[in-house]
């Protein structure tokens, strides 16, 4: 709290000038915690090693200059693995390069639709998609990134051809290990849950994935995974096969020559109806994931600065045509790196072009030490980013919630599972509109809120919200709010109104808690004679004689 009153840095060259210190040795810090996950995540998404590093680098040399935020970091994330390894696969029909060129193409088009998004200002569009239903799609990526990487720890290339058929190997892979490839994966996923527990201020400044890296190579030399070769392993009824493999095939593959990795989209499925809905699929998936990441990170700066979202979201719209362009993933605002950003001192947006043009260097200069590095530990960071996006506490702060809450998260995983992306979370925003209804909610008011603005003194206002306030119709409250007076004393009225849900309630107490902090007065009224349908503060409410 004590930075809430604090300056707050300039911006552009001036803050260059008066930060560079401080936004230089964090560019640093994150990239040594980017480098080893774009590699992985950009091999987990069926692109080369390359591809992910090429992001990086586009989100921080060129998006950090024309973005709407200020401590961000932009990249490639593990949650839009799942859609990339789908469009590299379905587009691809088992060829591995036309599969990644076309899927540039549809990287590209994306692109110019997100770059519309933005520049209509439609960036709180994100606002129509449940917050349980969010919670499921992001469940249900972790799953399927562990689920996937497993199988490169154990050091065993799955026969499987769908997902969950994936799923069921995995006990397969468990018995078939190679036991020197799962000596590296299973080191490194130790070290990051051991890291995890250390509160250390000074030890926590070490990146985890950097120390996880540093582990692989060690490993990777001692077991000389330079050379390919056979060795032997003790033979017995849990390992029935005692002669091994191992060899290059286990570390990472990256061209000598930097200019090398550049590859350019193939746009010549661009009149197929597949083609069309993996563009549709990376747009909306990679646009919400930036909105959400960008207004969480916002959340975490300790200057309270607001990202302008549609600025942000144009700028990576930008950022992903010319990384498409030319062989990358596509970015969003990513949140681990960028809280790393901000715990490492960071103060503006100069840290992540600091972290790009270090990137840039560093693949330059040193591609064969990319090359030493093991695929095993790159899925061990990637195991541990998926089961932190599935982990139990996710499912238990669901759960708290309430019940409803919980059902659409768990039926939005399922359907994820068993069907894709997309119709897993239309399947989980069906659900949520069902129980809507079956609480009373009329389809007429389903997508339109009525709410007043009532004025009492200069610095009073009232917001009165009739009826039902439901994730698929506050989109215009959620407007008005964004360009609301600083510094006023505001209530929201909630007595007229028949049904709040989950989506909402959090919404309305987290503006309630940021508006708090940047001097303002907020508070939430008229939940008296509503019924709760759990003891937590964001569950749904409904009103008693509704």
């Amino acid at each position: 709290m004590s930075n809430t009153f604090a300056a707050v840095p300039k911006t552009g060259i001036p803050g260059l000038l008066e930060n560079w210190r401080s936004d230089l040795l964090s560019g640093f810090l994150v990239f040594l915690i980017a480098l080893p996950l774009c590699l992985g995540i950009a091999m987990a998404s069926g692109f080369p090693p390359m591809g992910g590093i090429i992001t990086a680098i586009v989100g921080g040399v060129m998006v950090s200059r024309i973005s709407g935020s200020y401590v961000t970091i932009n990249g490639p994330a593990a949650g839009l693995i799942v859609v990339i390894v789908d469009a590299v696969q379905g587009l691809g029909q088992g060829d591995a390069m036309a599969g990644y060129r076309y899927t540039l193409a549809a990287i590209v088009i994306a692109s110019v639709l997100q770059i519309l998004l933005g520049i209509f200002k439609a960036g709180k569009l994100s606002a129509f998609f449940p917050s349980s239903v969010v919670h499921g799609m992001l469940a249900a990526i972790g799953i399927i990134i562990m689920a996937k990487q497993i199988h490169t720890l154990l050091g065993v290339k799955p026969v499987a051809k769908t997902l969950l058929s994936t799923i069921a190997e995995v006990p397969h892979s468990l018995v078939q290990l190679n036991p020197e490839v799962a000596v590296i994966g299973f080191a490194g996923l130790a070290l990051l849950i051991v890291w995890a527990f250390i509160k250390h201020p000074t030890l926590k400044m070490i990146p985890a994935p950097l120390l996880v890296v540093l582990m692989g190579l060690a490993l990777g030399q001692y077991f000389d995974l330079d050379h390919e070769h056979n060795y032997l392993f003790l033979q017995s009824d849990l390992l029935p096969h005692s002669e091994y493999t191992i060899g290059p095939a286990f570390l990472v593959a990256v061209p000598e020559n930097f200019l090398a990795g550049f590859y350019f989209p193939d746009f010549g499925k661009v009149g197929d109806h597949e083609f069309w809905i993996h563009v549709i699929t990376i747009w909306l998936v990679g646009s919400l994931e930036s909105l959400l990441s960008a207004s969480a990170v916002d959340k975490l700066d300790p200057y309270r600065r607001n990202s302008n979202l549609n600025r942000d979201l144009t700028a990576v719209g930008i950022g992903n045509l010319i990384a498409g362009m030319i062989g990358g993933l596509p970015m969003i605002a990513e949140i681990v790196r960028s809280s790393a950003n901000i715990n490492n001192g960071a103060k503006t947006a100069w840290a992540n072009f600091f972290h790009g043009l270090f990137l840039l260097v560093f693949v330059a200069l040193f591609p064969k030490l990319i090359h030493e590095i093991p695929l095993a530990s790159l899925a061990a960071l990637l195991v541990f980013t998926g089961f932190r996006l599935a982990s139990p506490k996710e499912f238990a702060k669901t759960l708290a919630v309430g019940v409803d809450n919980f059902a659409v998260f768990v039926i939005t995983i399922i359907g994820v599972l068993a069907t894709d992306l997309l119709i897993g979370v239309a399947i989980g925003i069906l659900i949520e509109l069902g129980i809507h209804i079956s609480r009373g909610l009329r389809l007429g008011n389903a997508f339109s809120l009525a709410y007043h603005v009532n004025q009492t003194d200069a610095d009073t206002y009232h917001i009165e919200v009739h009826g039902a306030a439901v994730f698929s119709n506050f989109i215009t409250l959620k407007s008005l709010l964004a360009d609301f007076p600083a510094k006023k004393t505001l209530y929201f009225d909630l007595s007229e109104t028949d049904l709040i849900d989950h989506t909402v309630m959090e919404f309305i107490h987290h503006f309630a808690d940021e508006y708090v902090a940047n001097g303002g007065q907020c508070e939430i009224v008229g939940l008296d004679e509503h019924h709760a349908y759990s003891d937590h503060h964001l569950a749904v409410h409904r009103k008693l004689d509704a």
